[in-house]
């Protein structure tokens, strides 16, 4: 354990008592919020943008958190797959019309720029879907004029991305002709993810407890190999440092493979017999790098980083099993096509956050 720490991953006791702000039930929420929004779907609260036509491109408009993490992670796995284009915007762009739909995320309904592109929207006749908490000056611009997904569950903002990933799914299979989400295996496979994570699991049957004993007392640099998982690496950074209160980096693999290659970390085990803290001073923590990936991608992105030491290749479908320098190997039960790409994202995704929640909680 490192010095900061307190209390040990696998004191299931001792990191309850530390939990005094409910970080672990927030961080287990996942599926739940993708399950109120599968009811919200199939109580027909999008049946009036429903239609037979493609839109010409769906605009999704959002300022901040993970409402824009979630509209990066959705164009970057579906954009190319999908009969119209997601554009990315923070604000409603000039040339918005009929032909269009328009989706404003966010958590705050007095976000000036999410009240005027929604306001926009509807006074072009865009097809507007709310996802955000539908009241005050969101609710005046566009009541009667567009339909909304609020939020049915209370849950802190850091963990709110499933919500937004389940609302854009939702969302599509609406408006865009064939496309099918299944939202409720979803949100089973988010509430098994949670299970194994949890704090009555040990470390070497939980993926995120895992995760968080690589970290510990190491400077962290989180890569993706694709635009999605980048984006992933960039939501875990923002998720460490207001959650855990830890700052990580966030970079492209091709930008570790740089580093690696110039010999950035080599030799950063090596340490003196004669070196004295009280003396030479703390020794600099050693760097861990933790790679995000896909599980087709895995096997080619772990083949590439062979032989580099501190790094981590991080797949949706991980199973931690007790082996030679604790690595890390892929137990995948999945059939070749079931595991869709958003999926391994969302799963991935309650694993950072959940081991945000450790760091946090091991610092008593």
């Amino acid at each position: 354990m490192s010095a900061t720490a307190v209390v040990d991953l696998d004191d299931t006791e001792g990191l309850l008592a530390a939990d005094r702000h409910g970080l672990l039930r927030a961080a287990s929420m996942a599926g739940a919020q993708v399950r109120a929004t599968a009811s919200a779907l199939s109580e027909g609260d999008l049946d009036s943008v429903r239609s037979d036509a493609p839109p010409r491109t769906v605009v999704w408009v959002a300022g901040r958190g993970t409402a824009s993490v979630a509209g990066s992670m959705l164009a970057a796995v579906l954009g190319g797959s999908l009969p119209a284009p997601i554009v990315l915007a923070t604000e409603a762009p000039p040339w918005i019309g009929a032909l269009d739909v328009l989706i404003i995320a966010g958590d705050d309904p007095g976000d000036s720029a999410l009240v005027t592109a929604a306001a926009m929207g509807v006074r072009r006749g865009a097809r507007v879907i709310v996802v955000a908490p539908y009241e005050g000056p969101l609710r005046d611009a566009t009541a009667g004029r567009s339909v909304a997904l609020p939020p049915r569950l209370p849950v802190p903002d850091d963990f709110t991305l499933a919500r937004y990933l389940a609302a854009g799914l939702a969302a599509l299979e609406v408006v865009a002709p064939g496309v099918r989400v299944n939202l409720a295996a979803l949100a089973d496979d988010l509430d098994a993810e949670a299970f194994r994570n949890s704090a009555a699991r040990e470390i070497f049957t939980n993926p995120a407890k895992e995760l968080t004993q690589r970290m510990l007392g190491r400077d962290v640099v989180f890569a993706g190999d694709s635009p999605a998982t980048l984006t992933l690496a960039r939501h875990a950074c923002t998720v460490m440092l207001r959650v855990a209160q830890q700052t990580v980096a966030a970079v492209g693999l091709a930008d570790v493979l740089v580093a690696l290659g110039s010999g950035w970390g080599r030799g950063s085990g090596e340490v003196s017999i004669f070196h004295d803290e009280e003396l030479d001073g703390p020794l600099p923590n050693r760097a861990r790098t933790i790679v995000l990936t896909s599980d087709e991608d895995r096997p080619a992105i772990s083949a590439r980083l062979r032989g580099f030491d501190d790094v981590s290749v991080v797949n949706a479908n991980d199973v931690p099993e007790l082996g030679g320098a604790g690595e890390v190997v892929s137990g995948s039960t999945e059939m070749p096509g079931a595991n869709r790409p958003e999926k391994q994202l969302a799963l991935m995704a309650v694993r950072l956050e959940m081991a945000a929640v450790y760091q946090r909680l091991i610092r008593g």
